[in-house]
């Protein structure tokens, strides 16, 4: 799907609060198998799920025991069903707690998850929900997009450990790119070719071209996990191979970096600034580069880029007599 399609389904999505994306156990269980061994004896919040549908407590209520989980709480907005386990609604907001298996039958059964209710309406944001935090050592969930800024903030404020799904187009912003570069959130291992395929409340189209009713799935791109438990892949070395040349690597017209246009053209003996695609970010390796910002905007005047032929702060390239400005780049060094 192009790129402005998907920027418009977004802000639909933001503009009608369609944020109700659900995750498949498939893309849960391939990417939490990364991180089990920092599970054990942790408390887990799902604090964004409505558990009759949420994948989230399916896995972890599942997998209780063999990840050595502590306990597990899961809240629930108002207007969902108040129990996973019959079609009964409640008016009030609730969250479910479990303290795993105690009939031997390594099955959660109903009677071994505690239902309490919320005075509010579930809002992460809200007091009582806030408390439920402060009780939780990881917190996993597919939080709202369009509230995924705010959402950040709020567990780097607690200082949590968290594995969330967000979208990429997160990377420009000021506060999420500062997180990255500080080594304090970083992307997980990901969806199979950047791509998530998210289940929706009833079957509710959000914008033309992405939903499938085949599947019953809307795919959105671009679309990752963002961490900050260590992960084997985060220290991958990657591997380059091309040789530095000025036809090739040209520099750009106002900002003192190269342009790569391919992740995998990274030169190998280029020890200065590069300019290459935010998709780098999946093979980021802190031992190996440094991140030094992004060429756009009010992040791109913090790095010194200056105006280019159009007047805007974005980096600019001036190629067989004609400029142009490279789409979404991420400014690295290598480190020697």
């Amino acid at each position: 799907m192009p790129q402005k399609s998907l920027n418009k389904n977004l802000h639909a999505a933001k503009n009608s609060k369609k944020d109700e994306f659900y995750t498949q156990l498939s893309d849960i269980e391939k990417e939490l198998r990364h991180y089990k061994d920092h599970f054990k004896g942790k408390v887990v919040l799902c604090n964004c799920d409505d558990p009759r549908v949420s994948n989230f407590f399916h896995y972890f209520s599942h997998n209780f025991e063999d990840l050595g989980l502590k306990k597990l709480i899961t809240t629930c907005y108002k207007n969902q069903n108040r129990d996973l386990f019959s079609e009964h609604k409640s008016e009030s907001a609730i969250y479910l707690e479990y303290n795993g298996d105690k009939d031997g039958n390594k099955v959660p059964d109903p009677e071994e998850i505690g239902i309490i209710p919320l005075n509010g309406d579930g809002d992460f944001r809200s007091d009582e929900c806030i408390e439920l935090l402060k009780q939780a050592d990881i917190v996993v969930t597919n939080p709202p997009f369009s509230l995924f800024r705010e959402y950040v903030e709020q567990l780097i404020k607690y200082d949590k450990k968290f594995v969330i799904i967000g979208h990429m187009n997160a990377l420009h912003y000021q506060e999420i790119f500062k997180l990255i570069k500080e080594n304090k959130m970083w992307l997980g291992n990901g969806f199979e070719n950047g791509n998530a395929y998210f289940e929706t409340p009833d079957g509710e189209r959000y914008g033309s071209g992405v939903y499938n009713p085949e599947t019953g799935l809307v795919k959105f791109r671009n679309v990752s996990w963002f961490t900050n438990l260590e992960h084997q892949k985060r220290h991958e070395e990657l591997i380059l191979y091309k040789e530095y040349n000025a036809e090739e690597f040209p520099n750009y017209d106002n900002y003192d970096a190269i342009e790569v246009s391919k992740i995998k053209d990274i030169p190998k003996d280029y020890f200065g600034a590069m300019g290459v695609p935010d998709t780098f970010l999946a093979k980021y390796n802190p031992d190996q580069f440094e991140l030094i910002g992004i060429p756009f905007g009010d992040l791109g005047k913090e790095i010194g880029v200056t105006r280019n032929h159009r007047g805007r702060t974005d980096i600019a390239i001036t190629k067989d007599g004609k400029s142009r400005c490279p789409y979404s780049r991420i400014i690295i060094k290598r480190k020697s």
